[in-house]
């Protein structure tokens, strides 16, 4: 797809983050926008920041683990904006807990908004976007479908599951030499809320030795990478260029050289990682006990 103009483009997670950047940037080359999240009062913000740039935009409060709301959803902007080009599913959540301890409703929750919210969009929209004689659909795995990372285990599974479903979906759509194509995207830390809305089980304290705050605190400075409005801008390059995968950010190009130089091996590095993570922190909590002790004791 060379250009967005008056093009449509239905985005899922528009509320905030690379959703709201995708839709601003799109706004911005002039294409027509139908947005939903599932934070009505966010989604309504990005919409009258759409409209503000001169483009039509249509917005609702949308479930993408709904099936049949993302299908309702998928026929009303068909009718409302007369076709469908382009679908980002882009809505997604996180999740950071032990295998061992994690709880099938948490695992369920994950992967019904990141795996089969993607699923949902792609099957809904599909057919519009085959009607309307050229289409894209992007769907957005991780940095975490590249590489695996402890604690990461239902958001892994998710992410390298619309990875094969989009890598699958490409490899169709080229045999039957369709006017859609697809773009599986992978981000890596790019600086959104995700980790303001995860969920961390508390189990996770006992297991790496850091506590919630502690934890979220570190993870904002991990994704604090590349900006949401960058990582847009690459997004729709690779749309443009039909690229395969999108590689977001300097770090996802990194891990990506990194897997592939390894391969399965890159797994006994992240635990050496780990454990010696896990052991500046004992000495670290060391220094510091003991110096409050020798305070303490200096002051009786």
């Amino acid at each position: 797809m060379k250009t967005f103009t008056d093009k449509v483009a239905a985005i899922t997670g528009a509320g905030s983050g690379m959703g709201r950047s995708l839709a601003c940037e799109l706004a911005r080359r002039g294409a027509h926008l139908a947005l939903s999240d599932i934070d009505e009062a966010s989604v309504a913000d990005t919409a009258a920041a759409c409209r503000a740039l001169g483009v039509r935009v249509t917005s609702q409060r949308l479930d993408v683990a709904d099936r049949e709301a993302v299908f309702a959803w998928a026929r009303d902007t068909a009718a409302t904006h007369g076709k469908v080009n382009l679908v980002f599913n882009n809505a997604g959540v996180s999740l950071s807990v032990p295998v061992a301890t994690a709880r099938q409703e948490d695992f369920a929750w994950l992967m019904n908004i990141n795996f089969w919210g993607v699923v949902h969009g792609t099957q809904a929209f599909l057919p519009y976007l085959n009607d309307a004689g050229e289409g894209h659909i992007v769907n957005t795995s991780s940095l975490f479908g590249i590489i695996a990372m402890p604690t990461q285990s239902a958001y892994n599974a998710s992410k390298f599951a619309v990875r094969g479903f989009t890598e699958a979906l490409r490899m169709e759509l080229d045999l039957m030499r369709s006017p859609v194509s697809c773009t599986c995207v992978h981000p890596g830390g790019v600086a959104t809320n995700i980790v303001t809305t995860s969920r961390i089980d508390e189990s996770m304290t006992a297991f790496t030795g850091i506590d919630t705050q502690t934890h979220r605190r570190r993870a904002n400075k991990l994704i604090d990478v590349t900006s949401a409005d960058a990582a847009a801008r690459q997004i729709l390059a690779g749309v443009e260029r039909n690229a395969r995968r999108v590689l977001v950010g300097p770090d996802a190009r990194r891990v990506d050289k990194l897997v592939r130089l390894l391969g399965a091996r890159y797994q006994a590095m992240v635990v050496w990682c780990y454990r010696r993570a896990a052991m500046s922190r004992k000495r670290a909590c060391a220094a510091t006990g003991a110096r409050s002790a020798a305070t303490e004791s200096s002051t009786h």
